[in-house]
């Protein structure tokens, strides 16, 4: 993160202002009762968004039935429907500035081993603004995810799953709502196209149509090192992660 803020890089990974533990002691009973809490900036403070959506870049058990209540969080499942109906659209250098963020964010959590983070995205329509940030970085890819990654790679859960689907059509209770597990670098991948299928650059009369590059993400865009981004679009040279 020092790279981001020296150089002047651009990040929507929402400000962490402490990390606290809360205990509270039953005198009479003398049992112990331990809170831990992570204490993040309001990212919709001052604001009244209309729709709230909390995204991974992924499809699986990423959907809600929507109510309408004030301050629901809708998920990518649900994001995907809105814009089909209603896309969203940013100016130019506001997309330019939202991928450079993504792509910058997501390389440091994945050098740090970091999965499973969200981007949150608000749409205030009051400003005609959208408000987003990244939540929820501090899940490491520890050894239990890596084994459950490992099992499902080789395919011991989709075999179990099949052959017990003929026992009645039950099959395996809860096999639909697995959960998808998978590598910071895959995730890392999966995350920043989902995050630029989601905000389109809007039109114009100025618009230049570029391929945009892709990466194989594992660090390496077109054969090199993969490299921050400034706002303008540049890349920094890489320096070590801190």
């Amino acid at each position: 993160m020092s790279e981001a803020f020296f150089h002047d890089l651009p990040s929507v990974i929402a400000k962490m202002l402490g990390f606290y533990q809360v205990i509270i002691k039953n005198p009479a009973t003398g049992v112990e009762h331990n809170w831990f809490l992570l204490v993040m900036e309001n990212l919709f403070y001052d604001r009244i968004p209309t729709r709230i959506f909390d995204l991974k870049g992924s499809m699986r058990n990423r959907k809600i039935n929507a109510t309408g209540e004030r301050n629901e969080v809708l998920l990518d499942e649900n994001m995907v429907e809105f814009i089909y109906e209603s896309p969203l659209f940013a100016r130019e250098h506001s997309k330019k500035v939202l991928r450079s963020s993504v792509h910058n964010d997501t390389l440091f959590l994945a050098r740090q081993n970091v999965m499973d983070y969200s981007l949150m995205i608000a749409i205030d329509e009051n400003r005609k603004e959208l408000v987003v940030g990244i939540i929820d970085c501090i899940r490491t890819y520890t050894w239990d995810k890596k084994l459950e990654s490992w099992i499902k790679d080789r395919g011991f859960v989709s075999a179990l799953v099949s052959a017990s689907s003929g026992l009645g059509g039950q099959g395996v209770r809860g096999a639909g709502n697995r959960p998808t597990v998978t590598s910071p670098k895959e995730y890392k991948r999966r995350f920043r196209e989902a995050m630029s299928r989601y905000v389109l650059e809007a039109p114009s009369c100025w618009l230049r149509s570029r391929p945009e590059r892709r990466g194989d993400g594992g660090g390496v865009e077109g054969g090199r090192r993969e490299r921050l981004i400034r706002e303008d679009g540049g890349e920094d040279v890489p320096q070590t992660a801190s």
